[in-house]
């Protein structure tokens, strides 16, 4: 009887450690702010793509690591840009990719957001797996790589495919052909463009 008791408050305790463990997880949690941010700015319907840009804009800026994903964005290249240039396209990227979420965003209208309570360890970082569904359910793994300041570094599609490898690709042709004028001009005209988006009448 003493046993059971010992085992079953045993039991008890580590039960209480793994829920606390997943309450406390700052990796978790940041994904979870930023989730919270979407879901807040999607309470109004579809609205303009600028709307909701500058509704997610700035917890985007605090919950992703918008210099290191720009650098890894760029490549070998932006070690031969100057400060000044790769403060600007840091810049530039961050505005990128705010417009790129907030224009994503019209397909979740009516769904739902779920983040797993607990983050995987990868190395120094942190994985946390999440499922976005849409208003008709279909739903898609999203997977967040967040790094040891619990700033988010990268973002995976169905646990594989990397949006700053994508955003690489596309980065491609714009720097080989301009440098980083090049790109920073291919950023920005993209970001203005997707601005302009107004939504369907």
């Amino acid at each position: 009887m003493r046993l059971t008791r010992l085992l079953m408050v045993g039991l008890a305790s580590a039960l209480l450690s793994v829920g606390a463990h997943a309450a406390d997880d700052p990796a978790v949690q940041s994904v979870r702010t930023l989730y919270a941010s979407f879901e807040a700015a999607l309470k109004s319907g579809p609205g303009a793509v600028k709307d909701r840009a500058a509704a997610i804009g700035p917890t985007l800026d605090t919950t992703f690591d918008f210099p290191t994903m720009a650098r890894v964005a760029v490549g070998p290249k932006w070690k031969g840009f100057t400060p000044e240039q790769q403060g600007a396209l840091t810049e530039a990227f961050g505005r990128y990719f705010t417009a790129t979420y907030a224009t994503r965003l019209a397909q979740a209208i009516g769904g739902k957001f779920e983040v797993k309570p607990q983050s995987e360890a990868r190395g120094a970082n942190r994985v946390v797996q999440t499922d976005v569904a849409n208003a008709d359910g279909d739903s898609s793994q999203v997977d967040y790589l967040v790094g040891p300041a619990n700033t988010v570094q990268d973002v995976y599609l169905n646990g594989t495919v990397s949006e700053i490898a994508s955003m690489r690709a596309s980065f491609a042709d714009p720097l080989k052909a301009g440098g980083a004028d090049g790109l920073l001009k291919f950023m920005r005209e993209r970001t203005a463009g997707m601005l302009a988006v107004k939504p369907a009448p």
